[in-house]
């Protein structure tokens, strides 16, 4: 099943069990929204599911799991996210901040893909130049100071993704 789909089913599932607790707090004619211990031992206890039915989520799945890295076109589509944003007066801070993370999410993607770190071997090792230009320093006043390189990593690479389309579609 879809990482998407099981998170939807999640979040449906929390819905649902916060419905049900309004509605027995409505019935029970409480108005503070809390239920009391009787009204709490009435409810059914949820349906057990058969063994073979469960899906034991993956680690990245996992709430306060390991995450793993995105899929590369994820990763490209968040990096692409940026293109029609720059560092403007209340904003750069978030802006070259957003741009690095969103990189470093594109260089372990890559680094993950199933063709191999070589087939992306240019935007791998642009972003590795770039991490030498900003000597370790993520601080914000760095990255602004470095928003020239920043930007320009990034539209290398996404000029380098429109050459290899099969990569983000």
């Amino acid at each position: 099943m879809p990482i998407r789909t099981i998170r939807t089913a999640r979040w449906a599932a929390v819905a649902s069990l916060l419905l049900a607790a309004c509605l027995v707090s409505c019935s029970t004619g409480e108005a503070t929204g809390t239920r009391s211990s009787q009204a709490a031992d009435e409810l059914p206890p949820p349906p057990e599911r058969p063994a073979e039915e469960r899906v034991t989520p993956t680690p990245s799945e996992t709430p306060g799991g390991p995450q793993g890295p995105e899929a590369v076109r994820d990763a490209f589509a968040g990096l692409q996210a940026t293109l029609d944003d720059s560092c403007t007066p209340g904003n750069c801070a978030y802006f070259v901040g957003r741009v690095h993370e969103e990189l470093e999410g594109l260089d372990a993607s890559m680094k993950a893909d199933g063709q191999g770190p070589e087939h992306f071997a240019d935007p791998i090792r642009w972003i590795a130049d770039l991490r030498t230009t900003l000597g370790g320093d993520t601080s914000t006043e760095n990255l602004q100071a470095h928003e020239r390189e920043l930007v320009g990593v990034r539209d290398r690479i996404n000029t380098w993704m429109q050459d290899h389309p099969h990569d983000y579609r």
